[in-house]
């Protein structure tokens, strides 16, 4: 019976991935022509172009949109791994792997006691909502990995740290997945892979870190938290302009460095929300670890300089799985970030244009937007706080007459 019932609850889901899936494919293989602008082209051209720089041994130095660790570079090189099919397509299929390698994990590990399903439905319903966007970014391999790291670290902590070291050389973000990590073997295993990583490439790759000069000079991006002052300020005479600067789509002019600055305060903030409750913190369940991580990330999702399309796709991977885990409370974030994916997909790429022009739609969407991370990243930050920090007892007051009755009279 329980068998038959596993494989009943299975069927509908892989069903939902195989339909979903099979329309991102064709969606990022231009069978199926998505609205908006292609999202194709940081594949077939910008990806294509780093692929070749990279066979040669070497970073490419001179290209400011590079601004990932070293170990982004294996992701950019993979598609080599299927030489029979074209650059482009090779990666979309990579992707689509990767997205079936994190359900796979997701589902295994809501079948043991004490977890959840819930987990591989969020992400199996969540990742759609991104649109093809998904498949034309390397952040699902990414997502994959730090999937991998969360539900190893249970059972497995120096895999876990191991896995979230390497993560980080990919991506960086990673590097918060051992926030509520107590073992010490898993931030021994993560700082032995990552600096192992880290050596290995600056020894065989010139230009290994290149990318951190690239990365601190990027500006306010449009879709960021920051820029609904600039695109609201555009209405009222501000003198700024909207460029294509370090990769990305930014606003450039007048006072856009107080708010890039008022973007870092931000995250320097977050962090040290963090380091508090690292310190404070004493109640700590299965699932705390899934859950810290993913409060993390929030915060530093919502507050950073840049909010693309892509990086929807880490939180909905974390929300996942949290939500694999039966004592989470973190169901409520997780919804608001799913209902904020679908709201991602229609800034960009549906109505970016609307965006880049700062019309009442597009600022619309972006306040929508940003306003349901913001909301989540409360409502996420409050729950981790309430389930892991003990409530100060408060000392019951005594009645003024019942003191004076107690107080003893001198003789």
């Amino acid at each position: 019976m329980r068998t038959t019932a596993v494989r009943g609850s299975l069927a509908p889901l892989l069903l939902l991935w195989g339909l979903t899936r099979a329309a991102l494919l064709l969606c990022v293989l231009k069978v199926i022509v998505f609205p908006g602008p292609d999202v194709t082209s940081d594949v077939s051209v910008i990806y294509r172009g780093w692929y070749d720089v990279l066979r040669t041994g070497t970073f490419p130095l001179d290209d400011v949109t590079w601004q990932y660790p070293p170990a982004a570079a294996l992701a950019i090189l993979s598609p080599g791994l299927l030489p029979f099919l074209e650059y482009a397509t090779a990666f979309f299929v990579l992707a689509c792997l990767a997205d079936l390698v994190t359900l796979c994990l997701l589902r295994y590990a809501g079948r043991r006691p004490g977890r959840s399903p819930r987990g591989a439905w969020v992400w199996v319903v969540g990742v759609p909502l991104l649109g093809p966007t998904v498949y034309a970014r390397y952040d699902v391999m990414v997502t994959a990995v730090a999937v991998a790291a969360l539900l190893a670290a249970a059972r497995y902590p120096r895999l876990a740290g191991a896995l979230a070291g390497f993560g980080a050389l990919v991506k960086v973000w990673p590097a918060l997945l051992l926030l509520a990590v107590r073992r010490r073997g898993a931030w021994v295993s993560a700082a032995v892979t990552g600096a192992g990583v880290a050596g290995l490439f600056a020894v065989l790759m010139p230009g290994a870190f290149a990318f951190l000069a690239f990365q601190r000079d990027r500006g306010t991006e449009v879709e960021s938290l920051g820029a609904l002052v600039f695109h609201v300020a555009r209405h009222h005479g501000w003198e700024g302009e909207v460029l294509l600067n370090y990769g990305s789509v930014e606003f450039l002019g007048p006072y856009v460095g107080w708010v890039s600055t008022g973007a870092l305060l931000l995250s320097g903030a977050a962090l040290g929300w963090l380091v508090l409750w690292r310190v404070v913190a004493v109640r700590f369940s299965a699932h705390s670890v899934a859950d810290a991580a993913f409060v993390a990330v929030l915060l530093f999702t919502t507050t950073s300089r840049v909010i693309s399309p892509q990086y929807m796709v880490w939180l909905v991977g974390l929300g996942a799985v949290c939500l694999c885990f039966r004592g989470s409370r973190m169901g409520v974030a997780v919804g608001l970030v799913l209902g904020a994916s679908l709201v991602t997909v229609l800034e960009f790429p549906v109505w970016f244009a609307h965006v880049v022009a700062s019309d009442s739609l597009g600022i619309a969407l972006l306040v929508l937007r940003n306003g349901l991370l913001v909301v989540a990243t409360v409502v996420a930050a409050r729950v981790l706080w309430c389930a892991t920090v003990p409530r100060r007892r408060s000392v019951p007051r005594v009645p003024g007459p019942a003191r004076a009755a107690e107080t003893p009279v001198s003789s």
